[in-house]
């Protein structure tokens, strides 16, 4: 780091906030407005700096008494970030990340802000986050703060925006707009201010990712960047896009006051940290950039939005817990989808998990209802207990199915939903009041449910011994942990000042909770889900082994949620259905395994009522899924035909490995039997491509076009899906 200041004794540099951070893949540079906040002007491993004050302070916030400078529904131009004076900036960073803590106070209500920058070595990537402290003599009504805040992008005439709708059963769904469509040109010159208008995207309640992931990303038109954002939030999260100075400004806040009902009194002394918020930046050569028409870039047509997803992935590794499922990847086989559908029994399970070894899985998860003891399934709002059914299992109980799962040579699985209690459980009276969500002193009931609050030493006890008898006595070693309630906006605890502090506090417990019990259990796979995909944030992710992608039952659907997941997960985590069944022709037998091949392939279906050569297909597959899933661990997306639109007929998702092969998974739902599939990364090299899957056949064809720098794949029928591997030799 470079710095025209002086540096005290306790490391922080403080007589100029001119100065620049980061390291050869990312050049951070930071310089004084006139109103003398500090502010980002460079970010990137290229490209000049931006004028002061186009650029951004470092943050922003609102409290009681101390708005906006303007009105207007934006979180920038706040009263409290034009006064954050700079104080010092230390660098903390280490030989894997580099690190920046910037150190800003406020002279009227002695309020200090602590920035900390951190960055992976070698990739072009910025995590950001912001701790306050209140070193004034009178408490302090925080309503919003940001996390991350990016000013001097390109003009809103040139950039697209594109955004993943995220609903249960349709997951990941992008889409794009020129940003301008929203932002309009108002004429700023003619009024000398910027305009009022922002793009704003807001997560909320207790599913973060209902609605929408907590995501987006922003195209240049012909420049050839791109930049993929996201908010780390466990519960509410707000980003916004708007207009500064003829360029562009991001800016990303967990939960605020106006949109989740949070908002945090700061005693003398007391301190409050933000979620994280992170950025990766792509590029793209002049070759990859294309020409600058004024049409929507789609995702994926340029390689710069693909480079940038492929940083976010890289960073997604880093930052999460490290654990050996990461680099084995079982193949996990789980009885709920299309299968048993939440109704287990020894009858029924027993010739299921010999179907499964015979298949080739690692893992057998038995899903839902294990605790059912009711004649009509009517579990819902009775569950807490978490004791296993004698009337579902009774011969020797649900050990005498573990053990089996064992002699069959899998590791055996439950599923749990921890933080549910019914309303007709026993544990709903046994607990304390305190230890459930509540508003106004009542305790909250959604779905005939209640939800536990994991601050309180009650619940977490009893979410302890709960895991400790199933993973410790009875030697589960998988866990997928569903939620399938959502709570909106919260609960008001004792202490809490608004029921959005309570849910991100309650957030931020569970996942506390979560990292404990894998260290006192650390060969336990931890699988997250709720309703699928409804809590795929990247807090969660940086702790959970795998995570559900979603719930779709329909083998011709989940395409367009496989193949665009790695935009959310890395693929070694994101758990992809596979249920075929004994009614489906061999062309939907392999279309249904196919889609999972570049995930982490779960399957299910009724595999004991197959024949001996459907058994035989999906085995094929697994065994193909074993031979290469060495490579998905390291491997980064890219999509050859952009992310996939939900009703496309012809779908591709490719993962390319640092010096190694490049994959590709192709599906055709319908259109024309051919398809050219662009793979810049490979331009002007000699390709072969090999058909993996399926191994019996599929009557299609890859053939490689050098000079066109596309793959060509011929697919005669529909439903089809095959595997692909490229080999590529020298440029």
């Amino acid at each position: 780091m470079t710095s025209t200041a002086d540096r005290t004794a306790n490391g922080f540099t403080t007589s100029s906030p001119t100065f620049s951070w980061g390291h050869p893949a990312l050049r951070a540079e930071f310089a004084a407005a006139a109103d003398g906040t500090p502010r980002l002007v460079r970010l990137g491993p290229a490209g000049t700096a931006v004028d002061p004050e186009v650029a951004l302070p470092l943050v922003e916030l609102t409290a009681v008494g101390h708005g906006s400078g303007w009105s207007g529904p934006r979180f920038t131009g706040t009263a409290l970030g034009s006064r954050l004076v700079y104080r010092g900036h230390r660098d903390a960073g280490s030989s894997d990340w580099a690190r920046l803590i910037v150190e800003l106070h406020d002279p009227v209500t002695a309020l200090t802000a602590f920035v900390e920058l951190t960055s992976p070595i070698g990739l072009p990537m910025l995590r950001s986050r912001v701790r306050l402290r209140n070193d004034g003599t009178d408490p302090l009504v925080v309503q919003s703060v940001s996390s991350l805040l990016l000013g001097g992008l390109p003009s809103p005439d040139v950039l697209d925006v594109h955004r993943a709708r995220n609903d249960w059963l349709a997951e990941c769904r992008w889409y794009a707009e020129p940003l301008r469509d929203t932002v309009a040109d108002i004429g700023v010159d003619a009024h000398q201010h910027d305009s009022r208008a922002a793009l704003t995207l807001t997560g909320r309640g207790s599913w973060p990712t209902d609605g929408h992931l907590p995501m987006g990303a922003l195209t240049e038109r012909g420049g050839g960047r791109a930049w993929v954002w996201q908010v780390e939030s466990p519960a509410g999260w707000r980003w916004d896009l708007g207009e500064r100075a003829h360029g562009t400004y991001l800016a990303v806040n967990g939960p605020t006051d106006a949109e989740h009902q949070w908002r945090v009194r700061l005693a003398p002394g007391e301190e409050f940290t933000t979620v994280w918020a992170a950025v990766a930046t792509g590029s793209a050569g002049a070759a990859e950039a294309g020409a600058a028409e004024a049409t929507v870039s789609r995702p994926g047509d340029g390689s710069a939005l693909d480079e940038a997803f492929g940083v976010m992935t890289a960073y997604r590794r880093a930052v999460r817990r490290p654990h050996p499922d990461h680099g084995a990847l079982p193949v996990v086989f789980n009885d709920y989808m299309n299968t048993l559908m939440g109704d287990p029994t020894t009858e029924k399970l027993l010739p299921l998990i010999d179907a499964a070894a015979r298949a080739g899985a690692e893992y057998f998860c038995v899903d839902s209802g294990w605790y059912d003891d009711t004649v009509d399934g009517g579990w819902w709002d009775g569950v807490g207990a978490w004791q296993p059914s004698t009337r579902r299992f009774p011969d020797g109980g649900i050990e005498a199915v573990l053990d089996r799962i064992r002699e069959r040579g899998m590791v055996p699985g439950l599923w749990l939903e921890p933080e549910v209690v019914g309303v007709h459980s026993p544990v709903a009276s046994a607990l304390p009041p305190d230890a459930f969500f509540q508003r106004d002193g009542v305790r909250i009931t959604e779905q005939g449910r209640h939800q536990l609050d994991l601050r309180h030493p009650a619940a977490r006890a009893h979410l302890d011994r709960t895991v400790d008898r199933i993973v410790g006595d009875w030697g589960v070693g998988y866990l997928k942990l569903d939620y399938n309630i959502v709570v909106d906006p919260g609960t008001c605890a004792p202490g809490d000042l608004s029921p959005g502090v309570g849910l991100l506090g309650h957030a931020h417990a569970y996942v506390e909770w979560l990292s404990d019990v894998l260290d006192r259990h650390p060969g336990l796979v931890v699988e997250n889900c709720a309703s699928g995909g409804m809590r795929m944030d990247g807090a969660t992710l940086a702790v959970a082994q795998l995570q559900s992608i979603s719930d779709q039952q329909d083998p011709l659907r989940f395409p367009a949620i496989a193949a665009a997941a790695p935009t959310a997960v890395p693929p070694e985590q994101g758990a992809v259905w596979a249920y075929p069944q004994p009614g489906f022709d061999d062309d939907l037998i392999g279309f249904t395994l196919g889609g999972a091949l570049l995930g982490r392939i779960h399957l299910s279906g009724h595999l004991n009522r197959m024949s001996e050569r459907q058994l035989g297909l999906v085995r094929d597959a697994v065994d193909t899924y074993k031979s290469i899933r060495g490579d998905l661990a390291r491997a980064v997306p890219f999509w050859p035909l952009g992310l996939p639109g939900w009703t496309d007929a012809w779908l591709a998702l490719g993962l390319r490995v640092p010096d190694g092969a490049s994959y590709v998974s192709v599906w055709r739902r319908g259109g024309e039997a051919d398809m050219s599939l662009p793979v810049g990364h490979l331009a002007g090299r000699d390709v072969r491509p090999e058909i993996l899957h399926p191994s019996a056949g599929s009557g299609g064809s890859a053939v490689w076009d050098r000079d066109g720098r596309t793959l060509r794949v011929s697919l005669p029928r529909t439903p089809t899906a095959v595997l692909i591997r490229l080999h590529a030799g020298t440029d």
